[in-house]
């Protein structure tokens, strides 16, 4: 791990969640770079490249990027220098391990380290904890966990609260350019070449990790109306959102107006998705995640997440730290890939 930089609180968290560098930084929040390999160049994700310049690069490239997991080894290298550092406690949130091994390497990892460490085991917690989705999805409660610890929160408060968050979040999401959704196996070779044929857009959603089509619209221009009203019937009122960007500004622009008009607030975080989540979903994306039922509170769920090349809608502050003053999840999440 070196020249990575780790912060002073439990919260681990890998690049794929997309928290803003800024963001990282004010927090001290620890993050894993996935290795991206563009060409000849070998490139960590959210720390060689700025999101914009990805996202040029991207539409420059002749072959699509590709990614690796983090290792097993990269994570007993990370619990090592955490032990030595003095740490009594680690939380990592991992990317979803329906789309990466990384979770699973991380739970080995794990398993490896207290073999070397016997000593460590009634001494060093660590907990990792599997998202089971993407981008600020679970960046967003890696951060509030953050916050949470700088309270003064306990590290089982902030696992719940993270915990509680993946556990309830929905997504809905809208490839724009199918090429990049056939690559990674989120729409099938043959559904593909039918929808660019036919002009449909598929609004999709993962359940239990997995990916699945939702409905199909026709044309680009009943992408935003059909998310909204899919957000409308099950959004809680009155929960923040996040607007997080991509390639298409204009877009992105329409997207963060309609939700300002849909829901009479403004966004309360607006980001843009970084390169592992770009070369999967493609720079033309729309996403929606919500909470359906009800969390540990007993209130009625509503996140939401829209993507257009990503907004997020996050939740009314979840989570079970007291002493932050959360609560469980139930507001909306809008990601718009454009």
């Amino acid at each position: 791990m070196e020249g990575d930089r780790y912060g002073e609180d439990p919260v681990l968290t890998d690049s794929a969640a997309d928290i803003p560098k800024s963001l990282r930084e004010e927090l001290g929040i620890r993050v894993m770079p996935f290795p991206i390999a563009m060409g000849e160049r070998e490139l960590r994700d959210g720390e060689d490249f700025t999101p914009q310049e990805f996202y040029q690069a991207l539409a420059e490239e002749p072959k699509i990027p590709t990614h690796a997991q983090l290792t097993a080894y990269q994570f007993q290298q990370c619990y090592e220098e955490t032990w030595k550092a003095g740490y009594t406690d680690l939380i990592y949130t991992s990317i979803n391990s329906e789309g990466s091994a990384t979770y699973q390497n991380a739970v080995q990892a794990r398993g490896e380290f207290f073999e070397d460490h016997p000593e460590a085991r009634d001494a060093f917690s660590i907990r990792v904890i599997d998202s089971h989705t993407y981008t600020m999805c679970y960046g967003y409660p890696v951060a509030e966990g953050a916050r949470m610890a700088a309270a003064g929160a306990s590290v089982e408060e902030i696992a719940a609260y993270i915990q509680d968050w993946v556990d309830h979040v929905r997504v809905l999401f809208v490839p724009f350019d199918l090429k990049f959704a056939k690559k990674s196996g989120r729409v099938s070779a043959a559904a593909a070449f039918v929808g660019e044929a036919l002009g449909l857009k598929p609004i999709m959603t993962f359940e239990n990790g997995a990916s699945k089509v939702v409905t199909k619209v026709r044309g680009e221009k009943n992408v935003i109306p059909t998310i909204l009203e899919l957000a409308q019937k099950e959004r809680e009122p009155g929960t923040p959102y996040l607007i997080i960007r991509a390639a298409r500004p204009d877009q992105a622009e329409l997207l963060t107006e309609s939700c300002r008009q849909a829901f009479g607030q403004e966004p309360a975080m607006d980001c843009f998705i970084g390169g592992v989540i770009a070369i999967n979903a493609g720079p033309k994306y729309w996403w929606d995640s919500s909470y359906p039922g009800k969390n540990k509170t007993g209130r009625a769920a509503g996140p939401w997440v829209l993507s257009a090349r990503l907004i997020l809608v996050h939740p009314a502050r979840a989570g079970g730290g007291k002493k932050a003053g959360k609560r469980s999840p139930g507001f909306t999440y809008y990601s718009s890939f454009l």
